[in-house]
């Protein structure tokens, strides 16, 4: 029996019928080549992570708020990002780095969407 709040990380799909098995194409087989893959697609999922972030602080009006929180210093600073949405009933918490939270504050717009307490 599994402890509460144990969850599968990933999912890994069997070959079904009409399932193409990712395979990898000879410009990966060399492991730095590999690396750099894995670096690229990372940041593609950090940038539309944070594109999606800023899209709903735009379009959430007056009643949504924001609250960014540092949860962890070191060894990598880590940032929790809370977005309410009550107009759509909606919470969301996402936890980015120091450099994914610059880019989520310096996108189009974000200022002047955010007021600051203070």
């Amino acid at each position: 029996m599994k402890p509460c709040g144990t969850y599968k990380i990933r999912y890994q799909r069997t070959a079904e019928p009409g399932f193409r098995a990712r395979t990898i194409s000879p410009s990966l087989s060399d492991p730095i080549e590999r690396a750099i893959h894995r670096v690229a697609l990372a940041e593609r999922r950090t940038r539309r992570i944070v594109d999606s972030i800023s899209d709903e602080i735009r379009g959430g009006g007056e009643r949504s708020s924001l609250r960014i929180r540092r949860v962890f210093a070191a060894p990598r600073e880590i940032f929790r990002v809370e977005l309410e949405r009550p107009d759509l009933g909606y919470q969301r918490t996402t936890l980015l780095g120091r450099e994914a939270l610059e880019a989520l504050l310096e996108s189009d717009g974000i200022e002047t969407a955010i007021e600051t307490d203070g």
